[in-house]
């Protein structure tokens, strides 16, 4: 638990908030004391695991503990791990020695919020993985990822997540966003999956995730094959 901003999707976090209402300081990073390995603990019927809600697997400040973290998804096997990070520059130095071209129960996707942090979307298309993913969420701009994570010579992504801010302070997400990444992904055949469309999008109602009242052409929420 606890993080840094490192970016403009970081600045209405919800991780912040709840977290001084817990009456924790949200700026220091700690590890849980009833969560950490409670996977261990979890019926072989848990499929999805998402990691760190409330803070940055890769952040420096859980070296010390990260092995541990390791080990746990080592010996469960039958959970799915998605590992998202705003920090793509420090996983190759903190993956498990036998990484090698990716452990099969391991997804690993950053976090893309506008054009100027598609770097992030490149640097981890290097790094070997069975799922690499991107989660746009919020989406604070248009992107065009055709001519580098989703070009025609052959995607590097096998995710895509997108969505639009929720919260008393939400920026607006241009539907127009959306579709562009809807169809840069169904060009190249990567699944697209579309979380939210904000509140803002919803006309403040709610976190715009009834799916019911978005456009139809925007309902779509497709899964890699690896899903299962």
């Amino acid at each position: 638990m606890g993080c840094r901003k490192v970016s403009p999707a970081c600045a209405h976090c919800y991780m912040f908030s709840e977290q001084r209402r817990y009456g924790h300081d949200p700026d220091v990073v700690r590890r849980s004391k009833t969560t950490f390995d409670a996977p261990l603990r979890w019926p072989v019927e848990q499929k999805r695991v998402f990691t760190c809600s409330w803070s940055d697997w890769f952040i420096e400040d859980a070296d010390e503990w990260r092995p541990e973290a390791w080990e746990v998804i080592r010996h469960t096997p039958h959970l799915t791990y998605q590992i998202l990070t705003k920090r793509p520059e420090l996983i190759a130095d903190r993956l498990p020695g036998d990484w090698g071209r990716g452990w099969p129960n391991v997804w690993l996707g950053v976090s893309v919020e506008n054009r100027r942090f598609v770097w992030r979307a490149e640097w981890l298309a290097a790094i070997p993985a069975v799922v690499h993913f991107l989660s746009c969420e919020p989406l604070l701009g248009p992107l065009d990822l055709s001519s580098s994570v989703l070009d025609s010579s052959g995607p590097h992504m096998e995710w895509v997540i997108a969505g639009g801010e929720s919260g008393a302070r939400a920026r607006a997400t241009d539907l127009a966003w959306l579709r562009s990444l809807r169809d840069q992904c169904q060009g190249v055949h990567v699944p697209y999956f579309v979380k939210q469309i904000g509140v803002v999008a919803a006309g403040g109602r709610g976190k715009g995730g009834d799916m019911e009242a978005w456009p139809e052409d925007l309902r779509v929420r497709e899964m890699p094959e690896r899903a299962a």
